[in-house]
């Protein structure tokens, strides 16, 4: 039929095509390296697969070649310049519908879910009235499978939309429950821009979370998205679920915490050239740290090992501050931590309605070392004793579903603020779903990979150095839970209010006159601008203050 001539570059045009595809990271489905950790089913509702919001009952599909079918795709923009793939929800359970749909980054494995739901009730779901054409990709001027049309479910009186339905084609899609369907208002709140999926020219296609989180909110992520524009009018309001059923009989038990922490517990790497390594609290205490009180510092007492004459209650209200033993020798051993000593404590809550258990894993480290700065040809400039302070706590939160006990994201403390990584783009140790974590020189902020980091703007800033070394901390090896639904005997140091250090304050250009007199002098003064713009609180020696007096105890993570 074919003789070579023709056989031969037809063949190479179908690899080309099947290569289109196969060679983004969105076409291979993501899967945890280790086994996933035991639910033990017969402690609580845990893991059970479906979750009652009161009357309107969901489950968690995770978006794969059986689960969901791709509606349309571009391939330019976002993330690596690689695009993003639309997804709709199918071959769902008895008597579930979509709610809406599922928008991922071509640049990441196939890794996500949305929450579909069933109506217990009889009255929680309706059908749309109308659908709203908010935006279609006519316009785009990107490689795309044909153009996209966005949909906003109109609903009925009394309910709200979640959700948007794609097509590609410009006919409204069919007013049917089983195409979307609306939710009753009681059981919904308004939601805001979570994560970016995909971004182009003005274009932003976006993630939703509730608008208020934290242990008493009652707002459930749903997986779904929405976009915005540039210069544009607002829309219409998508909205989140809401769990007006809030109680604790979803999360984890106590056992069960402690299985899924044997699975996902992080291995933290220090840096090679690290002086100021971690301890546990008992032994911070047992090796000499000291209480000191406003009007009497020269009277400082001696901690007992479990923080029970610390002063519990109250605020941060710089009246008492802890410090290293006064003498040198005892002074510098404590700074220096001991590894071998080295704990890390458990904080256990609800996030999302209680559809997710957030295990926030703290780390304690006696001391925080110096900053130091890269600017222009400078790599490495040591600030003196900037950015030293005594007691330093960081912290990562493994985010899991409730749903099923998978992980789903991590949370990386980082100074002021942090990031939040999928669990599909992290490091793992060989043959575990043990995340890797790499915490940075003097600094202990932590990240997701090696390499160098910058806290500032473009190729200047505060250096932030990771990289693997024998200095490493097995989260699952020693630990403590000090706070969690099911009655957890918090130790006393948890109810200490105030700074876990003193406060100094250090004046930036001595370090520096030196070393400044012999630059030139046009980079003498963009240096001097530069530094005038390191934040306040890193030029003076502040002691932090512990896990339960911080935002995060009962609140969500700060990022982005």
């Amino acid at each position: 039929m074919f003789n070579n001539t023709y056989y031969k570059p037809l063949l190479f045009l179908l690899y080309l095509l099947v290569n289109q595809n196969n060679g983004l990271p969105v076409e291979t489905i993501f899967t945890f390296p280790g086994p996933l950790p035991s639910i033990l089913p017969h402690e609580g509702h845990f893991g059970k697969g479906t979750i009652d919001l009161g009357g309107l009952e969901v489950t968690q599909v995770s978006i794969s070649n059986t689960t969901a079918q791709r509606v349309w795709r571009t391939y330019e923009g976002g993330r690596e310049n690689m695009g993003f793939t639309i997804f709709e929800p199918i071959n769902l359970p008895a008597n579930f519908f979509k709610l809406g749909f599922y928008a991922q980054p071509n640049n990441q494995k196939l890794f996500g879910w949305v929450l579909v739901a069933r109506d217990v009730s009889g009255s929680d779901l309706r059908p749309p009235v109308d659908y709203i054409e908010v935006w279609n990709t006519a316009s785009l001027g990107t490689k795309q499978d044909g153009f996209a049309y966005f949909w906003q479910p109109v609903c009925p009186n009394g309910y709200k939309a979640v959700g948007l339905f794609v097509t590609t084609s410009s006919q409204k899609p069919p007013l049917k429950q089983k195409s979307i369907s609306c939710v009753r208002s009681e059981l919904t709140e308004q939601s805001e821009v979570d994560t970016l999926v995909w971004g182009f020219k003005g274009t932003s296609v976006v993630n939703l979370r509730p608008i208020h989180r934290g242990t008493q909110a009652t707002g459930v992520y749903t997986g779904t998205f929405s976009f915005q524009q540039v210069n544009s009018s607002p829309l219409p309001s998508l909205f989140c679920l809401k769990n007006t059923k809030l109680n604790m009989s979803n999360m984890p038990s106590e056992a069960q915490t402690r299985a899924l922490f044997e699975t996902y517990s992080p291995l933290i790497y220090f840096h090679p050239k690290e002086s100021f390594l971690p301890s546990s609290v008992h032994w911070f205490f047992t090796n000499g740290a000291l209480l000191y009180k406003k009007g009497n510092e020269s009277n400082p007492i001696p901690i007992q090992p479990n923080g029970t004459n610390l002063p519990h209650g109250g605020s941060n209200d710089d009246l008492f501050w802890l410090d290293c033993p006064v003498d040198k020798t005892t002074k510098e051993k404590v700074k220096r931590g001991d590894l071998r000593n080295t704990k890390v404590y458990l904080h256990t809550k609800p996030m999302f309605g209680g559809t997710f258990t957030d295990i926030v894993v703290w780390i304690f480290c006696p001391f925080n070392g110096n900053a130091h700065l890269k600017f222009l040809f400078i790599k490495s400039l040591s600030l003196g004793d900037i950015g030293e302070h005594v007691g330093d706590w960081e912290h990562v939160t493994l985010r899991i579903s409730n749903f099923n006990g998978k992980l789903w994201r991590v949370y990386f403390s980082q100074h002021n603020g942090g990031t939040l990584m999928d669990a599909c783009d992290l490091e793992y140790v060989e043959g575990r779903n043990k995340p890797v974590i790499y915490s940075s020189l003097h600094g202990h902020a932590m990240f997701s990979k090696p390499g160098l980091v910058l806290q500032g703007k473009g190729k200047n800033g505060l250096r932030n150095d990771m990289a693997r070394s024998e200095k490493l901390l097995d989260c699952g090896v020693g630990y403590e839970v000090i706070g969690g639904p099911w009655g957890v005997v918090e130790p006393p140091w948890t109810s200490y209010f105030r700074k876990w250090g003193p406060r100094k304050r250090y004046k930036i250009d001595k370090p520096l006159n030196t070393f400044v007199k012999i630059l030139p002098k046009f980079v003498r003064n963009r240096l001097r601008n530069f530094i005038g713009r390191i934040p306040y609180e890193m030029l003076g020696e502040d002691g932090p203050i512990g896990p339960r007096a911080k935002l995060t105890w009962t609140g969500d993570d700060k990022y982005p």
